[in-house]
């Protein structure tokens, strides 16, 4: 296991290392299912906070462009973001899965607390501190980027980059022409008992005043048909899965140099029922009744783009409200002893969030040896849940068996069959300061430091109800439990890089970098005396070093990267016995996660190219972490971090005949991840299969393709996730079966 920063030596070695292991090139990190294209060097990111190109920014970076994205036919995180170095995806719940990157994380289900990886749109969060009540995955339709940061961004992002971070950059109006663009899509899903899949997506974009003001509308449904049967209910293909988006925003160039931009956008998805199912290797799940989902998420924003001659400013603001509504159906006997049909008990969950943010920014222009920025931002996030179980009829079998209940009424454990009630309330508040500065005394060196100074608090109060769940010391009670925090933490997140220019076309880079992610009040505190109130921030310190070069005129692109993280005060999600398994964070234990990063891409022929992503990574625990209800009282050191396969490969093979009739491309994905625990002592994994996707497309007419595809094309029952032990109700998720399809574009 890498234990401490890998240096030079270890770089080039790692470099070599990776030149010579199958596959013998690696796709370069600006693609993810497409190659590299002629134009791939133009690329601009927002990487820093500032537009740079690429291939000149010295960290480990993917950036897949909206073309790269269509050509792909990407839609959600899933169709591209596990084809990324150092990038896994945990698929278990569409609207609140999370990506993590080089395996910082606890759980393969939902990290209790914050996530590890942040998450923006334009450079505004997503994500509130906290556990999240959703993640927005934003459909690729009329995005100009998505940008992947790899390693801790804790210094110009804040909280919830431990691994790093995902920011959607989605196109916005465009003042100097007319545009309108497209798309239709028809598919078929293996299991789905005929019913087809289908997404149907417009966008216009249209001046006002010319090179002035512009308007730019998208609107898109998108429908995918369920799989999964549900013995329990009967239903055959259950988990069907909708999604609505709608994006607007208006763009005002009153002068030359300024800018002013709103932005706003609505996405909303539907699951009818659960994706997890009950055997990997069938396709059937068992509930008594079905668990639907909903999130939703309404962003507005307003952006000054404001150029000063010697600096460029940078101001917006945004609101974002989300929302989540959850059913999920117990197996459990609780009050009644039925377990099955509308009589069996089920969880009805609510929340809502909503994240005010502002931030201003300047940043130096010119080329001078000097480069800074500096900055300040500040944010506002409100929470509420409540969580509810009921069981029908619970109330009347406890009234007619009070013996059974401590002579409690039903009325004063099951109001309203309501077994369990949890409330929970949360203000989170972030202010950052934040800057770096940039000396290059000669072209081919540069030195960058940077830091952010941020002042936290966490005000939050959770109430567990009365009810008849059991299992608590003192047996059943009529009186609910509360608990509540109130807690600042302060501090300064470094990052240092050296960077080093030898040639034109070649850089090599060293960073330190540091992130944190806040702490918060503990799920179900006040319930057992033995839950802590409060869990605290955990950090990462992350070394790394890297090389981006090109060969051969650029026929052969390169990017390879070595990192070691040392993960302290690990923010574990850990779970007690039955029958209520509630949940709680303890700060306990440290990590390291060591690995090599490589990406690549030959042009073995003017028509083709051949491009294959390549990650191996050690995730392990450095000391013991404890769990009062694990077999051995907690998990030893040495012990795999949750999720963290050592090898995910992802290859291409693109033939494209630009000059032939109808421009013909033809192109064959995989992708592998190996085995990986799911949980903390859980025996299950997920991993250890290769996926198979082809896809063949033809213009017909100026601005007009037609694109054919088959996705799993040998329909393997790849396992994403088994997070749960409890064999009453096994819990795994599969990669979609088979399914092709047929997507028409249209440009104007």
């Amino acid at each position: 296991m890498v234990r401490h920063f890998l240096g030079t030596t270890a770089l080039a070695g790692a470099t070599l290392l990776a030149l010579g292991a199958p596959p013998a090139w690696a796709q370069d990190a600006t693609t993810a299912a497409e190659p590299v294209s002629s134009g791939a060097d133009d690329i601009v990111v927002t990487a820093n906070k500032r537009r740079e190109n690429l291939r000149d920014v010295a960290m480990p970076i993917s950036a897949v462009t909206g073309e790269q994205l269509a050509k792909a036919n990407a839609n959600s995180l899933s169709d591209y973001i596990v084809r990324l170095p150092g990038v896994v995806f945990n698929d278990y719940q569409p609207g609140v899965s999370e990506v993590v990157i080089r395996g910082i994380a606890a759980t393969t289900y939902h990290e209790q607390g914050q996530t590890t990886v942040g998450y923006y749109l334009n450079d505004i969060p997503l994500v509130e501190p906290g556990f999240p009540i959703g993640i927005p995955d934003v459909d690729t339709f009329d995005l100009d980027r998505v940008e992947v940061l790899r390693g801790p961004q804790g210094t110009l992002f804040g909280s919830s980059t431990l691994g790093g971070l995902v920011n959607y950059v989605v196109k916005t109006a465009d003042p100097t022409r007319i545009e309108a663009a497209g798309q239709g899509l028809v598919s078929s899903t293996g299991n789905s008992g005929g019913d087809v899949n289908y997404a149907a997506k417009l966008m216009v974009n249209v001046p006002i005043i010319q090179d002035k003001l512009a308007v730019r509308l998208m609107a898109l449904q998108r429908y995918d048909a369920g799989f999964l049967d549900n013995v329990g209910t009967g239903d055959e293909g259950s988990n069907d899965f909708r999604t609505r988006g709608l994006r607007g925003s208006i763009a005002f160039t009153p002068l030359e140099g300024t800018k002013l931009t709103y932005l706003a956008v609505y996405q909303e998805t539907r699951l009818s029922d659960q994706t997890y199912l009950t055997s990997p290797t069938a396709l059937e799940r068992v509930s008594a009744r079905k668990e639907p989902q909903e999130t939703s998420f309404q962003l507005h924003s307003l952006r000054l783009d404001q150029e000063l001659g010697f600096a460029n400013l940078t101001v917006f603001g945004s609101v974002n409200e989300k929302k989540n509504t959850t059913v999920f159906s117990y197996p459990y006997a609780y009050v009644t002893g039925v377990t099955t049909g509308a009589a069996a008990a089920y969880s009805l969950g609510d929340a809502n969030a909503n994240i005010k943010q502002v931030e201003a920014r300047l940043a130096s222009s010119g080329t001078g040896p000097f480069r800074w920025l500096i900055g300040a931002s500040y944010m506002s996030a409100k929470k509420f849940s409540y969580d509810q179980i009921f069981q029908q009829g619970a109330a009347a079998f406890i009234n007619a068996n009070p013996a059974l209940f401590g002579g409690y009424s039903g009325t004063q454990l099951t109001p309203g069959d309501r077994l369990y009630g949890y409330v929970s309330d949360t203000l989170n508040k972030d202010l950052g300061v934040f800057g770096e500065l940039s000396w290059r005394p000669v072209d081919q060196f540069e030195i960058t430091v940077g830091g952010r100074y941020y002042d936290t608090q966490a005000k939050a109060t959770v109430t567990n109800q009365a009810g008849a769940l059991g299992g608590y010391p003192g047996g059943y009670t009529p009186i609910g439990s509360s608990g509540s925090v109130d807690r600042k933490e302060d501090g300064f997140t470094p990052k240092a890089t050296l960077s080093f220019r030898p040639a034109p076309g070649f850089l090599a880079y060293m960073t330190y970098s540091k992130g944190f992610r806040v702490g918060g009040i503990n799920p179900n505190a006040g319930l057992l005396a033995s839950i802590p109130a409060a869990y605290d921030s955990d950090t990462v310190d992350n070394y790394e070093a890297g090389v981006k070069f090109g060969l051969f005129g650029n026929r052969v692109l390169i990017d390879a990267t070595v990192f070691s993280i040392d993960w302290k005060d690990i923010q574990a999600r850990l779970f007690g016995p039955a029958p209520s398994y509630y949940s709680y964070v303890t700060n306990a234990g440290s990590a390291n996660i060591g690995g090599v990063e490589f990406a690549g891409t030959v042009k073995l022929t003017r028509a083709l190219t051949f491009s294959s992503n390549v990650t191996y990574q050690d995730a392990q625990l450095t000391a013991f972490l404890p769990d009062t209800f694990a077999a051995n009282g907690g998990y030893a050191s040495g012990t795999t971090l949750p999720g963290s396969s050592r090898w995910s490969v992802a290859n291409n093979l693109v033939l494209d005949l630009p000059d032939m009739a109808l421009a013909p491309t033809v192109e064959v994905a995989h992708r592998y991840i190996s085995s990986a625990p799911v949980a903390f002592g859980n025996p299950n994994t997920r991993g250890d299969f290769s996926q198979f996707d082809a896809r063949a497309s033809v213009t017909l007419m100026e601005k007009v393709r037609l694109l054919a595809f088959v996705n799993n094309i040998f329909d393997k029952r790849g396992i994403l996730n088994a997070p749960f032990t409890d064999q009453a109700a096994p819990a795994y998720s599969i990669i979609r079966p088979r399914t092709y399809g047929v997507r028409l574009d249209v440009g104007f």
